[in-house]
C-alpha cells in the first residue's frame, strides 16, 4: 500500500510540474509561448531593476526552465546512485538556507522554488543584493552570476579564480544574456501590446 500511495504522489508531483518552454534559444519565443512570464519577469526589474535577459539567462543556465530541476545524485562505488550534494532545487537552483533568507528579507511569505514568477523576484533580489555587496554592474551578466554561484562572500574572496569550469560558465551566461536582450530589443513592443490588449496573464 505504502509503494502504491508513493507511486500515485510521484505521479501527482510529476503532473503538477510546469512543461519548459519549446525553443531556450529564443527569448521572445519563450515569452509568446508563456506570456505570464514576462508579466513577472517585468515586475522583478520593475523592483529591483536586473535586465530581464540576465535574469533569464541565470534560469537558463541554473535549470534549463525546468520548474522541479535538482542537482544530480553523487554516486556510491562509482555508479550506485546516491544522495544530492545540495538543497538546490527549482528553476534558479536555490539551496533551501537561501531561499529562507530570501523570505525573512522580502516578506515574500507562500513562495516556492517552482514558481517561475518567485524565482525572478528571488534572482532580482539576489542580483541587487550582489550590486550593492560586490558593486558589480546591474547589466554584469558575467559577475553577477559569479557571485550567484559563489555568494557574494565567495565573490569578494575571489573564489572563483580557481575554478577554470565556472568562469567558462559564466562566459555562457554572459553571451546568452547578450543574445537575448537582442532577441528582447526586437519583440519587447509586441509583447508589450498583447499585454496591453488582456492576453498577458489569461493562458
Amino acid at each position: 500500500m505504502k509503494i502504491i500511495l508513493s507511486i500515485l504522489a510521484a505521479v501527482m508531483l510529476f503532473g503538477c510540474a510546469t512543461s519548459p518552454p519549446k525553443n531556450l534559444d529564443n527569448i521572445c519565443s519563450i515569452f509568446e509561448e508563456k506570456p505570464e512570464w514576462y508579466r513577472e519577469a517585468k515586475e522583478s526589474y520593475r523592483k529591483w531593476k536586473i535586465p530581464i535577459p540576465v535574469m533569464m539567462a541565470i534560469v537558463h543556465q541554473e535549470s534549463r526552465f525546468q520548474s522541479d530541476a535538482l542537482p544530480p545524485r553523487t554516486k556510491l562505488l562509482g555508479f550506485i546512485p546516491w544522495t544530492r550534494p545540495s538543497s538546490s532545487y527549482g528553476y534558479g537552483q536555490v539551496l533551501e538556507e537561501t531561499w529562507d533568507v530570501y523570505i525573512r528579507n522580502t516578506g515574500n511569505r507562500g513562495a516556492d522554488r517552482d514558481d517561475f514568477g518567485d524565482v525572478m523576484d528571488f534572482i532580482g533580489w539576489y542580483c541587487d543584493r550582489s550590486h550593492r555587496k560586490c558593486y558589480i554592474s546591474r547589466k554584469d551578466a558575467y559577475n553577477l552570476y559569479l557571485a550567484y554561484h559563489e555568494g557574494q562572500n565567495g565573490f569578494n574572496s575571489r573564489t572563483y579564480r580557481g575554478k577554470s569550469w565556472l568562469i567558462q560558465v559564466a562566459r555562457k551566461v554572459k553571451q546568452r544574456a547578450i543574445l537575448y536582450s537582442a532577441q528582447l530589443a526586437r519583440c519587447r513592443g509586441k509583447l508589450e501590446e498583447k499585454k496591453s490588449s488582456g492576453f498577458l496573464g489569461i493562458f
